[in-house]
């Protein structure tokens, strides 16, 4: 049976089987977590899960991901189950997909694919069907070698020519021509989001983005904190491009607010690297909401992927708060007061009734006034680290070069005010004064963190509707 005969989808209703490997060291309730997840992902991408079988191993086989023996298995009951398509929790190999293709005679989808394919249902514009369709292009082309063997060899090289070998190294060929002219297309799109930005930056307002895992109610909380009626649904990806919109703090400040792509455990790596053009969205956001489904049993978990991927986008370390969502799903308020006593800055709220987005809102007053102190500084050469700081953990307005030193003028946030005050010079009205460029001036020098100024004087708040201090 050749290949594309394999992957041919079965009649009526998509009916999967999910396939996962437990290892000694992995988690039993992590695991399942894992499965579930991937269950729900199968649900969002409008399948049905059949059955879910999981095999204890200590490593995957380098043939079939798990063992021959459960491999005949699992192919039997797809035969009498009318199951049509096995997806493995894990990323599998180019070889492992066409030896398990071979043996279940149905098609074969490993977690990759099917993040791929929710992503290429939700793609809407005209850059997030770009950035999907270079993702799948860099998933594919690895795995060219297997989609020829009914012609010949599976690549060419000495001892391997045939007669597939043309067809084969054609297609490669032109996957690769397609992938540099995707690349072009996404750094245009890049050139004019930095247009979009600037044009942003001239308005002085602030811009937030809403960052969290997939599902935690992002798209919600836009609609609740803007009045708009973007997409928002209870199942993962529910939004893939990004979305801004304008709300007006209840001081009066005027502020940007983009939603954003979520984000998942084992999250491939090339769809980051793809996605980038709308995740730089984030790199360059002033203040972060980092929205977490308090009532999710692993939410601490889900915070810590969320801060993985943050960190492959050298956004982790900018001003932050910590929105904990859906605590109207929480049965045990002490929770609540564990999760706002272990995490500075941090607010819970329910996104889908309102309750609690006062102290939300005060919040982001309060860290956006922190926040936008205007300084000139006067860094020598040498400090490139600072400068590099700079520029990833704040906004720098205006930059330039001089003999040994680096002029620039930046709004920084409180955690580098100590650092850069040794560098402080008088601006242009001859002021050595760190600033706000909205709501008036400050007078005297920047506070260093922990100093009487830099701490909140407001009084205490309501834990449940405000954060923990």
């Amino acid at each position: 049976m050749k290949a594309s005969h394999l992957t041919s989808p079965p009649p009526g209703n998509e009916r999967a089987l999910l396939v996962g490997l437990e290892r000694p060291e992995d988690s039993k309730w992590d695991h399942a977590e894992s499965l579930q997840e991937l269950g729900e992902l199968v649900k969002s991408a409008g399948g049905e899960v059949v059955e879910t079988m999981i095999q204890r191993r200590q490593s995957p086989t380098a043939a079939y991901y798990i063992g021959p023996g459960k491999a005949n298995e699992l192919a039997l009951l797809c035969k009498q189950g009318n199951i049509g398509t096995v997806i493995f929790n894990d990323e599998l190999s180019p070889a492992q997909s066409r030896n398990l293709e071979k043996v279940f005679e149905r098609k074969i989808l490993d977690r990759t694919q099917l993040i791929l394919d929710i992503f290429a249902q939700r793609a809407k514009s005209k850059d997030g069907k770009l950035q999907i369709e270079l993702a799948q292009l860099q998933y594919l082309l690895p795995r060219l070698t297997g989609m020829w063997t009914h012609l010949s060899r599976q690549s060419g090289g000495i001892g391997t020519r045939g007669p597939g070998e043309t067809q084969l190294e054609v297609d490669r060929r032109r996957v690769q021509e397609k992938i540099a002219r995707l690349s072009r297309e996404l750094n245009e799109v890049r050139q004019q989001r930095g247009i979009q930005r600037a044009g942003r930056l001239r308005q002085h307002w602030p811009i937030a983005s809403l960052v969290g895992y997939t599902n935690a109610g992002k798209s919600t909380l836009l609609n609740r904190m803007t009045k708009s009626e973007v997409y928002a649904a209870d199942q993962l990806f529910a939004t893939l491009d990004p979305t801004t919109r304008q709300f007006i703090l209840p001081n009066k400040q005027k502020m940007l607010l983009t939603d954003t792509v979520g984000f998942l455990k084992q999250l491939p790596h090339h769809l980051i690297e793809s996605f980038k053009a709308t995740l730089e969205e984030v790199a360059e956001a002033d203040l972060l909401l980092h929205v977490v489904d308090l009532s999710h049993p692993l939410y601490e978990q889900q915070m810590a992927a969320v801060q993985t991927v943050l960190e492959e986008l050298n956004a982790w370390g900018k001003q932050m708060i910590v929105v904990f969502n859906k605590i109207d799903r929480v049965t045990n308020p002490a929770l609540i007061e564990y999760a706002l006593h272990k995490h500075p800055n941090s607010v819970a709220i329910s996104a889908a009734s309102g309750d609690g987005l006062s102290g939300l809102f005060e919040e982001i007053e309060h860290q956006v006034k922190s926040w936008r102190l205007q300084v000139k500084l006067v860094v020598p050469n040498h400090l490139t680290a600072l400068v590099a700081e700079l520029h990833q953990v704040g906004r720098v307005l205006d930059i330039s070069y001089k003999g040994d030193a680096v002029t620039l003028t930046a709004h920084v946030p409180p955690q580098l005010q100590g650092k850069i005050k040794p560098f402080m010079v008088a601006n242009d009205e001859g002021n050595l004064d760190a600033r706000t460029s909205r709501g008036g001036k400050t007078k005297g020098t920047a506070a260093e963190p922990g100093s009487e100024r830099a701490e909140d004087s407001r009084a205490p708040r309501d834990p449940v509707a405000h954060g923990h201090k």
